[in-house]
């Protein structure tokens, strides 16, 4: 029984699939398959098992990724080892957080770790990438505290303790999620040494770290203006608030002189606040109000008397020039307060309601105070004018509660002898930025930073550890809780509540999670790390924190280089958002296409640093490259049958010029995708690997081959093309294995290469003397002639399986090598009778014939040859009429004012795009039958 009779039986109960475009398509891949079988020698039923058993007839990611995942952890494969023999190379994953799920940022973050580990560990590297999570603080604690709520509970009827429980219960149930959906995506983390930001060894980071600043004067309690979320009822610091532009109003209202007819005139956005105010501002080279510092008004409404003061801060050009100073609800109001020792009257308190300062407003919400603020201004005639005004509002980035600004005791890092160190670290070349202008990013930011609050008003997270005296009011910070006041003896101690900023143990996490403060040998052996990959939102947030907090404590930076990728965006170019409902959920992708796909689409054409738009034609593009390689190596494999792979040695092979020339190509490849992946040029490496596999290996090299594959007459012939393209193949899957792990390793796993894992197998090493240019410039010569013989082939709709005849035209150094090639050109040409002359003239040459020129060599196909051109020019004749009618339906259908008006913008531009398309077509189609007529 023959192959194709054994597949045919194989398929009597019909197709699998139970739609109809899936069943289309499976009886399109039986096709193929069969084609690829009637195209090769006669095989044997041996041979035919070998094809059946070895590779499916077409890649199912659902049968083979979970397979590979497992066998890979359970073997350890993943578990980096401190081996002095071997260069160190690590990468601490930036931790999402356990409230998290898997979304296209994670997708394409982990995705580029995942490649630099895999590349480093088949370099020989020990190579660790560390994964963990993030206790995530507000996040997590608004997740526990509205699960309770849902069971009629509230946070404080719990208590600290059993509220505590709750939340620890939620992150085992929830916490591994997004780690399980990280497995999916592939990523060779090693689980052995998870970590998570609340464990012990990272508390006691925390701890140490907490004490020894504080030891060192850089971490002090103080009354200071805090970002306060109403919602989630804590402090926020300044890069956890985002601005948005509103539209809002601007009130003008009038100030009474107190000695003095008159008023002045101050704007403000927010009149609520006015009733906390304890001066008014000018600028003190203003000339129009220097008369007036010193002069006191009264405030309406509170009728309290207060001074107009001189103060820089003021923008003379900004409203009316007179500035209402609230310290108490204004960060910049609070600094001109302390400049002019001005009272700090608190008017709104943490639920955003007035307080009792604020007489008969008192518990109004601060909206509605406004709207009775407003009414009573305007009925002592106190509000001049109201403009509309477009002003930046600030948000909690956890739940879009407009925050308010509050004064309250808070625990703050001094910043200033912190980021100077950081700052030099980048200027002098110590961490680099790809791409390098996010540098000046970090920079404006570090050297204009603020001191960083780090008391949140929460529960879950990790407690500051500092302990307040009952008796004497000592402050007690220490490693372990005291059992009584070092001061006074006393033993009335109580915990502050407040915890830490997550961002505070998230900025250890480069050694923290190597066993930091205990002197581990992971930490001597792995820091510093090499690259930290991450998105460019969260530069300030952590990766600035991460480099001071390591300078500080490690006296080196964490890292050498730090990636920034772009965001995945969607079609539109939309930033992919809950809000918008256009999220793509990742492990939909992975259902639908498999993991591997999706990281070569994700990589494919990303430049560092930009953004780039989620398209569902770059996943299927994707899934055909993936088939490509399938197809390729069961290509292989039905070849191989009889070959010894591990017994060829290099006097048996007869290299002919496509074998050389694959030799040279593969060497140069391997070098430029090292090249590519020590600059993190990704989309680059997806370039080059796709251009090398499919339009080098694929597309001519195995057809290059198939005749000595076919033939039985030569057998070191056949041999030589057996083992090199069986060598090839196992070459270009150790290429492409860092990107696509698991269908390179289902095909190495069939290969008689190795009994080991491509995980562990060598990355391919460079051979200088493999290199031949002159083998290169030979076959390209031959591959470009063969293009032109193909597009000439095309243009003129010849039968694929017809043979023709071709002359090549010449001089003597390119005639030669064209001889030498002549079998190649014959045999993918389809040329029966191929003619090479080096002294053509113009009167030797067919009088109707198609003529290209490429690299100086003149390609002549004689039409008697190709076609019958009665029959063609009919069938020219009919396609323009059917291209005319679709120009004239496109020129109707944009002259229709409804459709160009009402329809999408993205359709009318497509169908604008048709027009040209068609009107391009008919050019070329009547360019072709008039050469055809002559």
């Amino acid at each position: 029984m023959s192959a194709v009779q054994k597949f045919l039986e194989q398929k009597k109960g019909g197709n699998t699939a139970k739609d109809p475009l899936s069943s289309l398509n499976e009886m399109r891949e039986d096709f193929l398959f069969i084609i690829t079988l009637c195209s090769n020698k006669t095989l044997s039923f041996r041979e035919d098992e070998m094809i059946m058993d070895q590779l499916s007839k077409t890649y199912n990611p659902e049968e083979v990724e979970d397979k590979w995942y497992d066998f890979w952890e359970k073997e350890g494969l993943f578990t980096a080892e401190v081996d002095e023999d071997k260069n160190a190379y690590s990468i601490v994953m930036p931790p999402p957080n356990i409230t998290g799920e898997l979304h296209m940022g994670h997708a394409l973050d982990n995705t580029l770790q995942d490649i630099l580990t895999r590349w480093k560990r088949m370099q020989g590297a020990s190579a660790l990438w560390v994964p963990g999570t993030d206790h995530a603080s507000i996040a997590t604690e608004v997740k526990v505290v509205n699960k309770i709520r849902e069971e009629g509970k509230e946070k404080e009827d719990l208590g600290r303790e059993e509220f505590l429980n709750e939340a620890w219960d939620w992150k085992k149930e929830y916490g591994g999620r997004i780690t399980n959906q990280l497995r999916k995506m592939g990523s060779s983390c090693d689980w052995s040494r998870e970590r998570f930001t609340m464990d012990e060894g990272c508390s006691k980071a925390v701890t140490e770290v907490f004490v020894r600043l504080y030891e060192k004067d850089l971490i002090y309690r103080g009354d200071y203006i805090v970002n306060w979320c109403p919602d989630c009822k804590t402090t926020l610091s300044d890069i956890e608030v985002e601005h948005e532009d509103k539209q809002g109003k601007f009130y003008y209202i009038k100030y009474p002189f107190k000695n003095r007819s008159g008023f002045i005139t101050v704007a403000t956005t927010r009149p609520e606040t006015m009733l906390g105010d304890t001066a008014v501002a000018v600028a003190p080279d203003d000339e129009r109000f220097k008369e007036l510092v010193g002069e006191t008004v009264i405030l309406p409404l509170m009728n309290r008397e207060m001074p107009i003061i001189a103060d820089h801060f003021v923008d003379s050009d900004f409203g009316t020039g007179m500035v209402k100073v609230t310290p108490a609800h204004d960060p910049n109001d609070f600094e001109i307060g302390n400049r002019n020792d001005l009272d700090v009257i608190q008017v709104i308190d943490e639920d955003a309601n007035m307080t009792a300062e604020t007489g008969k407003y008192a518990g109004q919400d601060r909206y509605e105070c406004r709207k009775q603020v407003i009414s009573d201004l305007k009925k002592e005639g106190l509000l001049e004018k109201v403009e509309d005004y477009v002003h930046s509002v600030g948000q909690c980035y956890r739940c879009d509660t407009v925050i308010e600004p509050l004064v309250s005791k808070q625990w703050f890092v001094k910043m200033d002898p912190l980021a100077g160190p950081a700052v030099d670290a980048v200027k002098e070349g110590r961490v680099n930025f790809v791409p390098e202008r996010f540098e000046n990013v970090y920079l404006n930011w570090m050297e204009n930073i603020k001191d960083w609050c780090i008391s949140r008003q929460l529960w879950w997270g990790h407690r500051i550890p500092v302990w307040y005296c009952q008796d004497c009011e000592e402050i007690i910070v220490r490693r372990q809780e005291p059992e009584k006041c070092p001061t006074c003896s006393g033993s009335s101690l109580k915990r502050d509540q407040d915890v830490l900023d997550t961002w505070f143990s998230s900025a250890l996490w480069p050694f923290s999670t190597l066993g930091w403060p205990e002197d581990t040998p992971e930490l001597d052996f792995f820091y510093p790390t090499d690259v930290l990959v991450t998105g460019r939102d969260i530069i300030f947030f952590w990766v600035a924190r991460m480099i001071f907090m390591s300078l500080e404590f490690m006296d080196e930076p964490p890292f050498s280089d730090v990636y920034v990728h772009g965001l995945i965006r969607d079609s539109r170019g939309r930033k992919m958002s809950k809000s918008l409902g256009n999220g793509i959920d990742p492990l939909e992708v992975i259902d639908e296409y498999g993991a591997d796909v999706l990281r070569f689409m994700l990589i494919t054409g990303s430049t560092p640093g930009n953004d780039r738009r989620f398209r569902e034609e770059k996943l299927e593009a994707s899934r055909n490259f993936a088939n490509k390689i399938w197809n390729a190596a069961r290509f292989i494999l039905m070849n191989i049958e009889d070959l010894d792979y591990e017994d060829v040695s290099a006097a048996e092979l007869e290299l002919t010029p496509a074998d050389r020339w694959i030799i040279s190509r593969l060497n140069k490849v391997t070098s430029e995708i090292n090249e590519s992946l020590n600059n993190y040029n990704f989309g680059r490496v997806s370039e080059q690997l796709y251009d090398f596999i499919w339009g080098e290996f694929c597309d001519w090299y195995l057809e290059l081959i198939k005749p000595r594959l076919y033939q039985d007459e030569d057998p070191a012939a056949r041999k030589t093309a057996q083992y090199l393209g069986t060598r090839t193949l196992s070459t270009v899957l150790k290429l492409l294995h860092p990107v696509m792990p698991f269908i390179t390793e289902e095909i190495w796993d069939k290969l008689p290469v190795s009994t080991e894992s491509i995980m562990t197998a060598e990355w391919p090493e460079v051979i200088s003397e493999e290199i031949d240019q002159q083998a290169e410039n030979r076959m390209e010569l031959i591959m470009d002639v063969l293009t032109a013989v193909r597009n000439i082939r095309n243009e003129m709709k010849v039968d694929p399986g017809r043979k023709i005849a071709a002359v090549l035209a010449a001089k003597k150094e390119k005639a030669d090598i064209l001889r030498e090639g002549a079998d190649y050109i014959k045999n993918l040409g389809r040329i029966e009778d191929l003619t090479i002359r080096e002294d053509l003239n113009e009167e030797d040459k067919p009088d109707k014939s198609s003529t290209s020129i490429v690299s100086e060599v003149e390609v002549i196909l004689p039409w008697e040859e190709m076609v019958d051109l009665d029959k063609e020019i009919d069938r020219l004749k009919k396609e323009i009429n059917e291209v005319k009618s679709e120009i004239e339906r496109a020129r109707n259908k944009l002259a229709n004012e409804g459709f160009v008006n009402k329809a999408p913008e993205e359709l009318v531009e497509e169908e604008r795009e048709k027009l040209k398309e068609y009107q391009d077509k008919e050019e070329r189609l009547k360019e072709r039958l008039t050469v055809l007529k002559k």
